[in-house]
């Protein structure tokens, strides 16, 4: 299962992955200035998803042969199980992880950037197998 993550698909997965993770953060900045923690992180990744699906099919995935409707279905359940990770990861590590530890800077920033990272494993191979195979 490994050699799926050497292969330059994913190297271009994990570019565009990475630019939509950056559009991700930043917007949680951007929306946190008028809405709390929780929820900007949703608006946020929703954000991020909508760059992803874009980038994903003109660059990454632009063989598949399914229909743009039912690459969306799909990009969008494998997003929800992503969304889930992200926000889980988020909240445990704000308010309980990192204060435990003493972390008391940039708190937000680090939870919410772990949060981001950790769903790109599950995400790439999601996307491969159903949404845009």
């Amino acid at each position: 299962m490994i050699h799926q993550f050497i292969s330059r698909q994913f190297f271009v997965f994990l570019l565009t992955g990475g630019t939509s993770a950056v559009i991700n953060f930043g917007s949680r900045i951007f929306y946190n200035q008028w809405i709390g923690f929780s929820g900007a992180v949703i608006l946020a990744y929703l954000t991020g998803m909508i760059t992803a699906f874009i980038l994903a099919k003109l660059l990454v995935f632009k063989n598949g042969r399914q229909s743009l409707h039912r690459s969306l279905i799909f990009f969008v359940l494998v997003n929800v199980v992503a969304v889930f990770q992200t926000w889980i990861i988020s909240m445990v590590l704000a308010f309980y992880i990192l204060p435990g530890l003493g972390i008391s800077h940039f708190v937000a920033e680090i939870a919410h950037g772990v949060g981001v990272i950790v769903p790109v494993f599950t995400s790439y191979l999601g996307h491969k197998r159903w949404s845009f195979r």
